[in-house]
């Protein structure tokens, strides 16, 4: 068991094709998790994912702020305390449209 505070966790700039986007890996398969990896994403006002797909799901929530996401044609808006599953796949981008930082946690699996 490992309990500590995400704060004491450091973050790290995400690229290629991102803007103003950091990510936390607050749980990860060094630590002992299995199946799955949690993250935080950190997204400033105006920020984005890079638009992108892969073959694995998302599990996300939305912690702070709000935001759309992005299939490439259709924007799908959403706020604090929205979920939002990705399907593998799926084209997808994370898009801050407030002014205050947007937060959410993302799961994916470790095996890819």
């Amino acid at each position: 068991m490992n309990v500590f505070n995400y704060e004491t966790v450091a973050s790290a700039d995400v690229e290629n094709g991102a803007s103003k986007v950091r990510v936390k890996w607050l749980i990860t398969k060094a630590m002992g998790a299995k199946n799955f990896a949690m993250r935080l994403f950190e997204v400033e006002p105006n920020g984005y994912s890079p638009l992108h797909t892969h073959p694995w799901e998302h599990e996300v929530f939305i912690l702070e702020g709000k935001g759309i996401v992005f299939d490439g044609e259709k924007a799908t808006p959403f706020k604090a305390n929205d979920v939002v599953f990705i399907p593998s796949d799926e084209r997808h981008q994370f898009k801050n449209t407030g002014r205050k930082q947007l937060k959410f946690l993302c799961l994916v699996p470790n095996e890819k």
